[in-house]
């Protein structure tokens, strides 16, 4: 391909961007070095993300088909599972332009050039959206494409041939008309119109559309509008948008909001100077803080769309670093959130690609490449816009601290932490549109955390179901299972479990050192009936305290059985001591599961694995429906 530049030109123009830290159009934008001297934790952080983005930029450069023999994929990033090119995978424009510039190296800017010829050939559409995926119909998407090139052009136009400039410039106002004339604040999801708010302006800012930046200063309005009352979450992540659950709960999904909703709204407000809507931002991701785990993973074992959570994140969005780093001069614990996050992210890195899960490897199960092209925007997102001053004040996360116990009444979950313990008890009611047995509920304990173990017990989904078969990996494992700790009675082959009672009643009582929940509900299936016998009540009790997590289940209906899987990838030793007690040896302490009934495991080949989140588990089972287990770590 032929560049306005020599090889040489290039390589100085591209030194000159790292010293400026981004030249784009006309000072739009900002980059690392605009914002004066960093502290060491930043400079750590900044260097993680140079070194996950370079890790995965090769990657994915790697991954291009560039055989123009191979007509349907030539120019795409070929996915190693499923062997296909994702239909946002042109996304990787921006990323690809800003490695271009930090190294130099033209094959960057080839790869973005085939990429763009790959996207206008497969998911272009006369509208001027393009779609999520090449067999798909959604097109809501394109905002996040939108936003993408739009950045490309922001800090990196000057090193694009001019006519692919012209090219991506001209394609962009006819995706602009598409959001502009089909993307209100009722369409899909909350997180497409909140982020068309940013996508809007930031294209009506580089190509100076006045009726961009206003449609998009509008959605930042309606934006107030889609934070709950007590607690600041994000709703609308599934519909009725406007009618509550009968325990008053909207649709909130935790993944979502902090990987692409809030990002979007923080950098429209950063954009515009919107110190308004900003503060509502940095509010509302104070209150999603509380839901990061000490090690910098996500507790979304209760979101409305949690069949997309991965221990990490969300498997399709951006990440969570545009909003915590780019903010993290109004709140200075925003700054570690966003270090321990991105720490995750390289953990469960191999071979240059994000691994959907924190077992994915010891299970044998391949990545997707959409969590690698998706997460690669977040970082360069930051790189490019550049790490404000960060205050002093505290900077630990607030699960770091043992405070006892949270209510957030918004969700209808509580937080527990005790000791080394951290834990999540929900009764959560609003289920995603018309899909039933997706996030566990009634009462379920669906995360258990040590701070020397990482998670012991942890929910899937009630059912794992492919609600977005393109951006979800099939389960053909036949002995997978939901992770979910619960009592269920099958019948028939319906399974009425204790984790799926959306009426469930909670109670907490105690103090800081020792906090008991109390559930009531019923075993119901999927629907929400009763078994043919009527109705099976149960009670659930835990005891957390600094020593150990005891949880007694109770359930009288005679086909009755306990279910407790306990985190663990293969490899991990278990020693049995009895036909009652479980060891098992992890790297820095052993789990001991102690029961007063007989513990048995189904029939497995070693481990269950379950995609959401991402882990393996020893499923223990208790042939009854009551049973006092108590878990430790020593």
């Amino acid at each position: 391909m032929r560049t306005s530049l020599t090889r040489r030109d290039f390589f100085w123009v591209a030194l000159g961007g790292i010293g400026l830290g981004g030249i784009g159009l006309g000072g739009i934008g900002l980059g690392l070095a605009s914002h004066g001297p960093r502290t060491a934790a930043q400079e750590e952080f900044a260097a993680l993300c140079r070194e996950l983005t370079a890790d995965w930029a090769q990657a994915l450069l790697r991954l291009q088909v560039v055989d123009a023999a191979r007509a349907d994929d030539y120019g795409g990033i070929l996915c190693p599972t499923r062997k296909i090119v994702h239909g946002r995978v042109g996304d990787t424009i921006y990323p690809f332009m800003h490695m271009a510039r930090r190294t130099g190296d033209h094959r960057y800017i080839d790869a973005s050039e085939l990429l763009f010829r790959w996207m206008e050939g497969h998911v272009s559409q006369p509208d001027g959206s393009w779609l999520n995926e090449i067999k798909d119909s959604w097109k809501g998407t394109t905002v996040f494409t939108v936003i993408a090139l739009c950045e490309a052009i922001r800090y990196h136009g000057d090193l694009m041939e001019p006519a692919f400039r012209r090219a991506m410039e001209d394609r962009l106002m006819k995706a602009g008309e598409f959001i502009y004339n089909t993307v209100n604040i009722d369409y899909g999801n909350i997180n497409y119109p909140l982020s068309a708010s940013y996508a809007l302006s930031l294209l009506g800012t580089i190509q100076d559309v006045p009726k961009y930046r206003e449609r998009g200063k509008l959605l930042s309005r309606q934006a107030t509008g889609f934070f709950s009352k007590t607690d600041a979450f994000v709703f609308g992540e599934g519909t009725p948008y406007y009618q509550s659950s009968p325990k008053g709960c909207f649709s909130v999904d935790l993944g979502y909001n902090v990987e692409e909703t809030l990002p979007s709204l923080a950098l429209y407000g950063l954009l515009n100077k919107d110190e308004e809507l900003l503060a509502v931002v940095t509010r509302s991701l104070q209150t999603h803080l509380e839901f990061m785990l000490p090690d910098g993973g996500w507790d979304n074992s209760w979101g409305t769309r949690n069949y997309k959570w991965t221990y990490w994140g969300s498997r399709t969005s951006d990440g969570c670093q545009p909003a915590y780093a780019l903010l993290s001069g109004r709140d200075a614990r925003f700054a570690r959130a966003a270090f321990k996050n991105a720490s995750l992210l390289k953990e469960y890195t191999h071979e240059g690609l994000l691994y959907g899960g924190p077992h994915y490897l010891s299970h044998g199960v391949p990545p997707s490449v959409h969590h690698t092209f998706c997460h690669i925007k977040a970082l360069t997102t930051v790189l490019d816009h550049g790490l404000p001053e960060v205050r002093a004040g505290n900077a630990a996360l607030p699960r770091e601290g043992a405070y006892a116990s949270r209510f957030f009444a918004d969700i209808q979950t509580w937080l527990i932490s005790v000791g080394g313990y951290r834990a999540t008890v929900t009764g959560y009611d609003r289920e995603y549109k018309a899909m039933h047995a997706g996030h566990a509920t009634g009462g379920a304990l669906t995360m258990l955390w040590h701070e020397r173990t990482g998670p012991l017990l942890c929910a899937s989904m009630t059912a794992y179901q492919l609600i977005e078969a393109g951006n979800m990996q099939a389960d053909n494992d036949p002995f997978s299972m939901p992770l979910t700790p619960r009592i269920e009675v099958v019948t028939n082959g319906v399974a009425y479990l204790s984790c799926s009672d959306l009426a469930a009643t909670m109670e907490m009582d105690g103090g800081p050192k020792r906090i008991r929940i109390t559930v009531q509900g019923r075993l119901v299936n999927k629907d929400q009936q009763n078994p043919a016998v009527g109705a099976v009540p149960y009670r659930i009790e835990y005891i957390f305290s600094e020593d150990a997590v005891e949880v007694r289940f109770e359930c009288a209906h005679p086909q009755a059985r306990v279910i407790l899987p306990v985190i663990s990838p293969g490899g991990e030793a278990q020693v049995w001591q009895g036909d009652h007690r479980m060891l098992v040896r992890k790297p820095r302490a052993s789990v001991l599961v102690n029961a007063d009934k007989l513990v048995w495991l189904p029939p497995t080949d070693g481990r269950v694995f379950n995609f959401v989140p991402g882990l393996e588990a020893i499923p223990l089972s208790v042939s009854s429906g009551s049973v006092k287990m108590v878990i430790s770590v020593h």
